[in-house]
């Protein structure tokens, strides 16, 4: 805040010190009244307004999100991004490993169908149970020690699998390695913590470029390792991102939005501080504000009359991403084995008897398939200039709508080029959506619930990629034409829930508290009533 003789002006930020609301003795105006999609409320002093002092009254005040805003982004994130992207490429390898070792397996250990689908669920099922309890202990905890936790769990589980010696041990231990993989999403909200607002959203949706890195390095390994080696090293190798994240991963500083919310303050502003000193900036003047919050972590929270809407939309919206974007993975090897034989006869049904038919990925299916996983790469391009240009809510639902608009010449008899051009552009949509909720989600919730929010959310999103193979693997099989329709409906579903979110946050900054949220409604209502007089 600027100090000088006479009137001065100011813009409210949500971190207020509640020890001196109310000081502003004149008028002021709101841009935009409560509950709408951005507020910016200013107040204009009068000339006899004194310096704004700490709770001690010895000096200026300061919150996280200013001291942040002054050291902007530097080297300290570049590291961050890097150390944290090695979690989403271990996290995507794991994923993208899911269509490649069905086929494998379908063929050296003689599966029908529903049990490649069964071992595919299995790691969902074992995310889908495990993110909230990620996010719970994030929020109570520290969110360096729930992603290091889950990190390690899912680098043991992982190694454990390659050396399964059949069907059974094998459902277990990958069933494991999703209950370690539930908590990968807390490594958004840890990043966000870092970030300057003006720095967010960019930041956060290139960090989903090393989820595109490890799906393209896993099909690239897979050309490479499967016709040699075999999958057991496959699913050994595919752990090595995890591994040197667990290396480093204690050089990572906690949250100090967490720190905080948990009454350490003096950790908070040494974490901060040697954040300025790496970035080469310097911390700003003054004392900073301090908020414990000790109910942290509560899923009734989400269900407050403020968050309630947006909780439910977003589950939603969550589960339709999952279930839409595993479900073109899983489809592309299932009609690139099937070749152009797909959409060829009435109802393009596959004969149930083929169930058991053995028939290897070739190398000209690899190649198709680092096609279409090379088209998270303008997926994210796109999506990156429309969440600065249109916002989030507007990004989801045209990554939606575009996804349904993409799969619908699939209902036709296309060739075989033709199918990998639709799919690449459906894939490229739908992961960008993929990318914009998880920018958004930790946008719109405060820290006190931010990664249970999380958690919760992609425990939804597990639940669509639990369902999807039975859709993509096994109801493929009875009619193409349903298969299709379902996937199409639930995008074009998810793309009207996505319009209609209540709050859009392009150029919101994050929450501390849900306290924030109602000093800021105090101070709209003051300043419209001054307006008003």
């Amino acid at each position: 805040m600027d100090h000088c003789l006479g009137s001065a002006q100011f813009t409210y930020r949500r971190w207020r010190n509640p020890e001196q609301r109310g000081e502003a003795s004149s008028g002021g105006h709101c841009d935009e009244s409560l509950g709408t999609d951005n507020e910016t409320c200013t107040v204009t002093t009068v000339p006899s307004a004194a310096p704004s002092s700490g709770p001690d009254g010895t000096g200026e005040t300061f919150t996280v999100e200013d001291a942040l805003e002054v050291i902007g982004f530097g080297a300290f994130q570049w590291k961050m991004s890097l150390l944290t992207g090695l979690s989403w490429i271990g996290d995507a390898m794991e994923m993208m490993i899911l269509s490649i070792l069905g086929p494998q397996l379908h063929c050296e250990w003689r599966l029908p169908s529903y049990k490649m689908a069964l071992l595919t669920s299995c790691v969902f099922f074992g995310m889908g149970i495990s993110s909230p309890l990620w996010g719970n202990l994030s929020d109570k905890y520290g969110r360096r020690v729930s992603l290091t936790i889950c990190m390690c769990w899912t680098l043991h589980y992982g190694l454990l699998s390659a050396f399964a010696p059949a069907y059974g041990w094998l459902l277990v231990l990958r069933a494991l390695v999703g209950f370690g993989l539930g908590g990968t999403p807390q490594s958004v909200t840890f990043y966000s913590e870092f970030l300057p607002a003006k720095a967010r959203g960019i930041s956060i949706m290139l960090i989903a470029s090393f989820w595109a890195v490890g799906t393209v390095f896993e099909v690239l390994l897979a050309l490479w390792v499967m016709p040699t080696l075999g999958w057991r090293w496959l699913l050994g190798l595919s752990t090595l991102p995890m591994a040197i994240f667990v290396c480093f991963c204690l050089w990572l500083p906690e949250s100090p939005r967490f720190d905080v919310l948990s009454g350490k303050r003096e950790r908070a502003v040494g974490t901060l501080t040697s954040i300025a000193k790496q970035n080469g900036t310097a911390m700003p003047a003054g004392k900073m504000i301090a908020y414990k919050q000790n109910d942290r972590g509560r899923i009734k929270d989400l269900f407050t009359p403020q968050y309630r809407k947006t909780t439910l939309l977003l589950w939603f919206i969550w589960f339709a991403n999952a279930f839409s974007y595993y479900g073109i993975v899983l489809l592309t090897t299932e009609m690139f084995q099937a070749g152009d034989s797909y959409g060829a006869s009435q109802g393009a049904k596959i004969d149930p008897s083929c169930s058991l038919e053995c028939k290897y990925l070739t190398s000209a299916d690899y190649k198709d398939l680092l096609w279409t996983s090379l088209a998270e790469f303008p997926g994210l391009i796109v999506t990156l200039l429309a969440v600065e240009c249109i916002g989030r809510k507007k990004s989801m639902a045209l990554c939606f709508f575009m996804f349904s608009l993409c799969i619908l010449p699939l209902y036709a008899c296309i060739g075989r080029t033709a199918l990998t051009i639709f799919i690449f552009l459906a894939r490229a949509f739908i992961a960008g959506g993929y990318q914009v909720v998880f920018l958004y989600t930790p946008e719109v919730f405060p820290t006190e619930t931010r990664a249970i929010a999380m958690g919760t959310s992609s425990a939804m999103s597990r639940l669509g990629a639990l369902i999807t193979p039975f859709v993509a693997q096994v109801m493929l099989r009875t009619s193409m034409y349903l298969t299709l329709s379902v996937y199409c409906g639930c995008s074009v579903l998810a793309g009207f829930a996505s319009l209609l979110l209540p709050i859009e946050t392009l150029g919101r900054g994050l929450q501390e508290s849900g306290h924030d949220e109602e000093a800021r409604g105090q101070a709209s209502a003051t300043a419209s009533h001054t307006r008003r007089t």
